[in-house]
């Protein structure tokens, strides 16, 4: 791809699209993972106010250090980057303590996960609402629109999607044309809602260039061998089981009749 102009591109996207809304700048979360980075510094790029905003709960040293690292790159290269530390994690312990408890089991631990990351984007649209910004995405193209990889009103609840149409291999190639740091473009991608060391891979059960290549694959099953046969058995799964978070919202359309 053309990343120069595709930075470009982007970047012009997002200034027009937040002109046009009338709102004066951007928010984002900053997790110390690669699509993030990126999202991050391409709303840096359009020169409107970016306030990024650091919400650990429960957060690994290292995916603190990755972003406030990426922090400090941000504001030495653009003026127009602020960032904010809300600790949730106090937050976060006191709601699973009054919600009710059940045993430990996978579905109760997707639930506290996908807590985690509903708690971050009501953060955000509070520094939105009062600043008159818009909540930038950090969602990637295998993500949202492939596996359906993402929290439906966490970190699926956007108003602006600015990598969504860009696989993760090209969002690496944005990444080195950005000078991201190394750290983050080395780091294994990580939703980093665990509390622990767990990376997407680990949770999916494919990498990224396995399920880039299954989105894209239309050819005869019956020439596949055994580990692509699979990863596409995965990416079918999670692309009809996430179906619903990738459609619109369903409509019960009232018949005239009854009316």
């Amino acid at each position: 791809m053309n990343v120069e102009s595709t930075i470009e591109h982007v970047t012009s996207w997002l200034q027009d699209y937040c002109e046009r809304a009338q709102m004066k700048g951007f928010v984002i979360g900053l997790s110390g993972g690669i699509d993030s980075a990126v999202s991050s510094t391409l709303a840096a790029e359009t020169g409107l106010p970016l306030l990024v905003v650091e919400m650990p709960i429960h957060q690994s040293t290292d995916q603190i250090k990755r972003g406030q690292e990426h922090i400090a790159f941000l504001k030495e290269r653009h003026p127009n980057v602020e960032s904010s530390l809300v600790d949730l994690t106090g937050v976060f312990d006191r709601l699973i303590e009054v919600l009710p408890s059940r045993p430990a089991d996978e579905l109760r631990e997707i639930s506290i996960a996908n807590t985690r990351a509903r708690l971050r984007m009501t953060t955000l649209y509070y520094f939105a609402s009062m600043n008159e910004r818009l909540v930038v995405g950090t969602g990637n193209k295998v993500e949202d629109f492939g596996i359906g990889f993402f929290t439906k009103y966490g970190d699926g609840g956007v108003d602006v999607s600015p990598i969504a149409d860009l696989t993760k291999s090209e969002v690496y190639e944005l990444g080195h044309a950005l000078n991201i740091n190394e750290a983050i473009l080395s780091a294994a991608p990580t939703d980093g809602l665990w509390g622990d060391n767990r990376t997407d891979e680990d949770q999916i059960g494919a990498s990224y260039n396995e399920l880039e290549w299954a989105m894209t694959f239309d050819g005869d099953r019956s020439t596949l061998d055994e580990r692509q046969l699979a990863v596409l058995a995965i990416y079918d799964r999670l692309h009809s089981a996430n179906r619903h978070k990738m459609e619109p919202i369903p409509v019960c359309n009232i018949p005239n009749a009854l009316r």
